[in-house]
């Protein structure tokens, strides 16, 4: 019964009410339940196992299985047969089973890509966004204008190894020599698959549509299995990475998965392509931008790479910075951002040799947490440089296309972004979503909370959150089957809203008045989960809410009113706003400081609770720590204290 083929996308969304989903990461395989009750979807169970796609055991369904198992033993739902295949329920009444499955999978190092261009700032780069966007690692850009010669080319092309290929290059009725003389690189270096044996290497071809004879001529010997679809760049002024992309989607089914330990066993399972794991964080994190309405930002720091995604105006960006992680690249995150520049977030003294040797058993022993305060406090500045690091990289690929000639009336000169202007502006994030290990599972919800305002720098309304239990992919490819539950699961139990940051944008003297700020409550929260009592940062950031300001940390019960109050340049205070409340802040700024109107303009807008409530930040953009040892410590104690981060 279980073992029979599904047929992909076939459950109807109506009649689902019990649905298990899995992301088979590379180490660990997650699985949750997702569950349909009086009308409303919750996530109501969690289990995970190892991933099982390396040797010995080399069958990605075992981990899957034993992941599935978990769920069985705490829901107390059969799930699994005794042939080791997941159960279908018959009827609603059905007590074993669930309506469908689904799965993503980054396991065996997730799908790896090539992509090539005739010009390495145009084409090839709107290739690699397309890759990316797919939820693919860019092994390697090979542009007509790269710098390396063609031996050079050649052999990197032979040393890769990818799993696919993405080809593109020129408009549409341009030139068709370039972009044949790249794909006149790429067959003589035949590149052999990670897979080898009998697997045919796909090629994707997605540029100039005159030149497509010639390309389907080139890459006309055995060996290559060659897909063509819509110009990723018509024109110069337009991109078009839709067909790319979901031709990505099928040939990681169809050719990639389907060849890898154990994958054509578990497609049979699914009852939705299986998709990449970045691919299905990026759709999730679309939906929500698209529900909304609004912009956001969300990133995942992992052990060897942090990703971070973002949806600005409905374009959606992806990138992976591959070098930047907390256990095997830690390394690189010291040596990139520099031992001062971690160590400028440490407030209590600590021996660099010392921690020289802690960052070098960290990665031969990934898998180790923090024991201490010390090693804590150490981890987290190094993560503050990662996601910074990775952050500028993003910012740095998240632009405007090049190569446009943007004509301009007068009128435009102060407000059209240049091509190549990043999109990714700090003003106007709306939403600011962590995830991964340092930052979802951090003690406190204040040390999350730092870390993003640390590295991220955001300016004016933003809202706090994080994933729960890394559920966004198991959500991206639900969405696929049942869109409108996905978010509901997202709203109610993936998203955990930590509360809003008002950050002041600009330079000040310490000390001096950088803005005051008046809050009217406009929706009550809910008072069973609780928030932070009034903190004011310091002695002259004091904040006048009409209840008594109490030493307690987040989780407090406490009475949300309305309040106002003023801050000075270089502090931070925390304001009473309980999960589910809605309140209308009004921010007045001092000459040269702006929160999105411009420099001294007030601005109001509607912020949400949660555990933190509101965080005023008046330290500035770009925030800029004291060079003197002594000064520096004193501010990130007044800080720490002001939201109680190592309380």
């Amino acid at each position: 019964m279980s073992d029979a083929p599904k047929s992909n996308g076939s459950s109807n969304k109506d009649t689902l009410e019990i649905v298990v989903a899995t992301d088979c990461g590379s180490t660990t395989t997650k699985a949750i339940m997702l569950e349909k009750k009086d009308g409303h979807w919750r996530q109501t169970f969690r289990g995970e196992a190892p991933t099982t796609v390396e040797e010995p055991l080399a069958d990605v369904t075992m981990g899957v299985t034993n992941a599935v198992m978990e769920l069985q033993e705490l829901s107390g739902r059969r799930l699994i047969d005794d042939n080791g295949n997941i159960i279908r329920r018959t009827s609603r009444a059905d007590a074993v089973g669930c309506d469908a499955y689904v799965s993503t999978s980054s396991a065996g190092g997730g799908l790896q890509m090539m992509v090539a261009g005739v010009v390495k700032e145009m084409t090839a780069e709107s290739a690699k966004r397309a890759a990316l966007g797919a939820g693919a690692i860019v092994m390697d850009t090979i542009a007509g204008n790269d710098r390396r010669k063609p031996h050079e080319q050649i052999q990197r092309i032979r040393e890769l190894r990818p799993d696919m290929v993405l080809i593109s290059g020129g408009t549409d009725g341009g030139d068709q020599r370039k972009v044949v003389e790249i794909a006149e690189l790429i067959a003589p270096a035949k590149p052999r698959p990670r897979f080898g044996g009998e697997y045919k290497l796909p090629l994707i071809y997605a540029g100039n549509r005159e030149a497509v004879a010639a390309i389907r001529k080139v890459f006309g010997s055995p060996g290559f299995d060659l897909s063509v679809v819509e110009n990723l760049r018509p024109t110069l002024e337009r991109e078009n990475l839709g067909p790319a992309r979901e031709k990505i989607h099928d040939v990681f089914l169809e050719h990639v998965m389907a060849h890898a330990p154990g994958y054509d066993r578990l497609i049979t399972w699914s009852d939705a392509p299986i998709m990449p794991t970045p691919g299905a964080v990026g759709d999730i994190l679309q939906d929500i931008a698209k529900r909304r309405g609004m912009n956001a930002v969300c990133v995942d720091i992992g052990g060897a790479t942090t990703d971070v995604f973002s949806v600005y105006d409905g374009v959606f960006n992806r990138t992976v910075s591959a070098n930047l992680g907390m256990s095997y690249s830690i390394s690189n995150v010291c040596a990139e951002a520099g031992m001062k520049n971690v160590l400028r977030w440490v407030h209590v003294d600590m021996d660099e040799r010392e921690l020289r040797n802690r960052v070098k058993n960290k990665m031969v022993r990934p898998t180790t947490i923090p024991q201490t305060l010390e090693a804590l406090i150490f981890e987290q500045a190094v993560a503050r440089e990662a996601l910074r690091l990775a952050f500028m990289q993003h910012r740095s690929f998240a632009t405007n296309l090049k190569g446009v000639q943007q004509q301009r009336t007068v009128g435009d000169v102060f407000s059209q972004q240049d091509a190549g202007a990043s999109l990714v502006d700090r003003m106007r994030m709306d939403l600011l979503v962590a995830s991964g290990g340092v930052l979802s599972h951090a003690p406190r919800l204040e040390q999350t909370a730092m870390m993003l305002l640390d590295s991220f720098e955001p300016e004016g309304f933003t809202e706090l959150a994080k994933d729960s239990i890394f559920m966004m992919p198991h959500l991206g490819v639900f969405a696929s089957v049942h869109a409108q539950a996905a978010l509901e699961v997202v709203e109610k139990d993936c998203l955990i809203v930590l509360g809003s940051a008002v950050s002041a944008k600009g330079q000040g003297k310490v000390s001096k008045p950088c803005f005051t700020w008046s809050m009217k409550i406009t929706k009550a929260g809910d008072a069973q989960q609780g928030t932070v009592a009034p903190n004011a940062a310091h002695n002259s950031a004091s904040a006048h809410t009409g209840t008594d300001t109490l030493d307690n940390s987040a989780g407090t019960q406490t009475q949300d009113a309305d309040a106002s109050g003023a801050l000075l340049f270089g502090d931070i205070a925390q304001v009473a706003l309980s999960p589910g409340a809605q309140a209308q802040i009004e921010v007045r700024p001092e000459r040269g400081f702006d929160f999105g109107a411009g420099p001294g303009k007030p601005v109001t807008r509607t912020v949400r609770g949660g555990p933190l409530g509101v965080i005023f930040d008046a330290r500035g953009r770009p925030l800029a720590l004291p060079t003197d040892l002594d000064e520096r410590r004193a501010c990130l104690h007044k800080w720490i204290k002001a939201l109680r981060v190592y309380a």
